[in-house]
């Protein structure tokens, strides 16, 4: 289970920490590629598996679904950690989510997000000022 907020830096060569508690369920690899609202989703290799099944398995006459299968599965990118529990975020992704020095690393149960610092803030912020009804439209849906 992957949980928890942590803010991190990226070196001037694009290697960025990982929280020590997430390093285990990493330790046999990860994809990292384009997430949504502008961070970066970041998988166990086997989480990842199971999605990347899912995503080519989307009807390919969609627009939406070849759009979301391109979004997702051409900006993957298979990334190791180093002795120091270290990822390489490649460049592209980096431009994507508009990582800066400072990034947050959320744990979000099966995958992991990376966001720029000021950029979560703001998502942060502008969700929880609408938790509420947030929260209304879940119960619609029985949650």
């Amino acid at each position: 289970m992957l949980l928890g907020e942590y803010q991190h830096n990226l070196d001037i060569k694009g290697r960025m920490a990982i929280p020590a508690k997430f390093r285990e369920k990493l330790a046999t690899g990860a994809i990292i590629t384009r997430g949504l609202d502008n961070c970066l989703f970041l998988f166990a290799k086997n989480e990842w598996e199971a999605l990347a099944q899912k995503l080519v398995a989307l009807p390919l006459a969609q627009a939406n679904s070849r759009a979301f299968v391109r979004l997702m599965l051409a900006g993957a990118m298979d990334v190791e950690l180093d002795t120091q529990g270290r990822i390489l975020v490649p460049d592209y992704l980096r431009k994507y989510a508009g990582l800066k020095k400072q990034a947050i690393v959320a744990g979000l149960y099966n995958r992991i997000e990376v966001w720029d610092r000021e950029t979560w803030e703001r998502y942060k912020q502008k969700t929880e000022s609408a938790s509420e009804e947030i929260a209304e439209k879940l119960g619609e849906l029985g949650i």
